[in-house]
């Protein structure tokens, strides 16, 4: 009997030591016997659709802030690795305690979503609601041209300025200008930064020396811009002031200047439908075209010819514009073109300008001759008058009013022209930017015409800001900075390689660290292409 005791007290001692290895006892889930765990974590922050990955493979997408499980367990003592698969739009999301060996179930990791600056790329251009029409009350084809004008662009009621105007003359005293002056400007709202004049007449302002109306409605009249040829002088006294807004990277005259950009229509009501709607034909086209730079046989008028050698090389390649420098200083060839399709460019220095309307002109084109008196509406004083351009079907040209001496500075400068032009400008700032003493000359044409608009962008592509624009300055440089936390001091993220010409630019820059708070568009100023400025920044 003792014995039996005995046998069952050891079988009982070892019933009770081999029963917890058998998983009688629970253990929560923490025995090494189970076959696998859970991972997850807890996600703060998230705006958007943030994906994660585990081990490379199994993939959750999360869309609410809370707690996350992924579907599919991870075996007992194997490791798990979290990651990102594909962040937020416009945020970045970190992890932390995202790796490691199972265990237990995991819930510990954690996913933090903050949201990254963007900014708006500025505006580069003058656009229908910033250009004001002037318009004379006593001129029914002034009137004309304004409703037609208006109703083209889309200029708003406010900007439409009425005054009176003595059009039955080509000249207006700089007294009356001034009076005149003083009442579109009591009119003018504040936002506008260039004026269209819809009558043909008068086209200059005479007080001791003539200036342009266009030029004189732009800084007010002023002997400084129209100094003239002295018989006892010469063309020693015959430099006027410059303008500030020569070449400059200004979208907003009005602001950084002080003055606003005119150009006169230059059409009666009937032509000027045709130029209008050719204008409008051209915007945002980014057409091909062929430019013509003449250094004629007339030296005299050829003075500004040393910008064009170097040009078209400078254009070669994937731009859609081919320039031809055409030299016939040794008056052995012909000193113009004719017959030329798709002409898109046209600079040359004539008295008078054969064969022009022989061509085919791109909507948008701009053609001008230096000469003496194209500008001196109606007849240019015996040369050829700029409106003579228009008639042909360029769609805009320019010309000054009184004897220049043949100072390059006072037309346009071809290089500076075309690149304004093929970077986004309006025609009217093109030309503007293109003129150092505009003093003198007149304005004519559709302003807003736009071939080359710039449509920029400014977005985030997976891991990368990605920037969309044709506007960049050359020779210039850009750059990316970021701000983080509570500091003051601006990091650059990316700087971006300087082109040698006008090009249109995707460009890529990395995303800054998670903790930045701010980022900022970095390049020319607008008053001073050689300073840093900024250019755009986020909130």
């Amino acid at each position: 009997m003792l014995l039996d005791k005995t046998i069952k007290l050891i079988a009982l001692y070892f019933l009770l030591t081999i029963l917890p290895a058998c998983g009688g006892g629970g253990g929560g889930g923490n025995s090494s016997s189970t076959n696998s765990y859970t991972i997850g974590g807890i996600v703060s922050g998230l705006i958007g659709n943030v994906v994660l990955q585990n081990n490379n493979s199994d993939t959750l997408s999360i869309t609410a802030n809370g707690t996350f499980t992924f579907v599919t367990p991870v075996a007992n003592r194997s490791t798990y690795n979290v990651s990102i698969f594909t962040q937020p739009s416009g945020q970045t999301c970190t992890l932390s305690n995202s790796s490691g060996t199972t265990g237990a179930n995991v819930n510990n990791i954690t996913v933090t979503c903050t949201s990254i600056p963007i900014l708006s790329l500025p505006n580069h251009s003058i656009n229908s609601s910033n250009l004001a029409i002037i318009v004379s009350a006593n001129d029914p084809n002034s009137v004309a041209v304004a409703n037609y004008y208006q109703t083209a662009r889309g200029i708003p009621a406010a900007n439409i300025i009425t005054v009176n105007v003595p059009t039955g003359f080509d000249t207006i005293s700089d007294t009356n200008f001034t009076t005149l002056k003083a009442v579109i400007d009591a009119q003018l709202p504040s936002n506008i930064q260039a004026t269209l004049l819809t009558w043909t007449a008068p086209s200059r302002v005479a007080g001791s020396c003539l200036m342009s109306i266009t030029s004189a409605m732009a800084f007010g009249f002023d002997p400084k811009y129209c100094e003239t040829y002295s018989s006892v002088t010469g063309c020693g006294a015959a430099l006027t002031a410059t303008t500030p807004y020569f070449n400059s990277e200004s979208a907003a005259p009005w602001q950084d200047f002080q003055m606003r950009p005119s150009m006169m229509l230059g059409a009666s009501s009937v032509a000027a439908a045709t130029l209008i709607n050719t204008g409008v034909s051209a915007d945002a086209t980014y057409p091909p075209g062929d430019g013509y730079l003449m250094n004629t046989s007339d030296q005299n008028r050829s003075t500004r010819a040393g910008d064009y050698p170097g040009l078209p090389a400078l254009w070669t390649g994937n731009t859609g514009i081919q320039l031809n420098y055409i030299d016939n200083s040794s008056g052995l060839a012909s000193d113009s073109i004719s017959g030329k399709s798709n002409v898109l460019f046209y600079f040359t220095g004539l008295a008078s300008v054969p064969n022009i309307a022989t061509n085919t002109y791109r909507p948008g084109a701009i053609a001008d001759s230096l000469t003496s008196y194209g500008g001196y509406l109606p007849g240019g004083n015996g040369q050829m008058p700029i409106t003579s351009w228009l008639n042909a079907g360029v769609t805009a040209s320019y010309g000054t009013v009184a004897e220049p001496c043949s100072y390059p500075q006072k037309f346009s400068q071809a290089s500076v022209l075309i690149d304004q032009y093929y970077r986004g400008a309006t025609l009217i700032e093109a030309y503007w930017k293109a003129v150092q003493m505009p003093g003198q000359g007149l304005f004519v044409g559709e302003p807003l015409a736009q071939p080359f608009r710039d449509t920029p962008s400014f977005t985030i592509n997976g891991n990368q800001y990605q920037i969309s624009t044709r506007a960049l300055r050359p020779n210039s440089s850009y750059s990316l900075q970021y701000l983080t936390g509570a500091s003051s001091n601006w990091t650059t993220l990316k700087t971006f390689p300087a082109v040698t010409r006008a090009q249109p630019q995707i460009l890529s820059a990395p995303l800054p660290p998670a903790n930045a708070t701010q980022i900022r568009w970095v390049g020319p100023c607008a008053t001073n292409s050689n300073q840093q400025c900024t250019l755009s920044s986020s909130n």
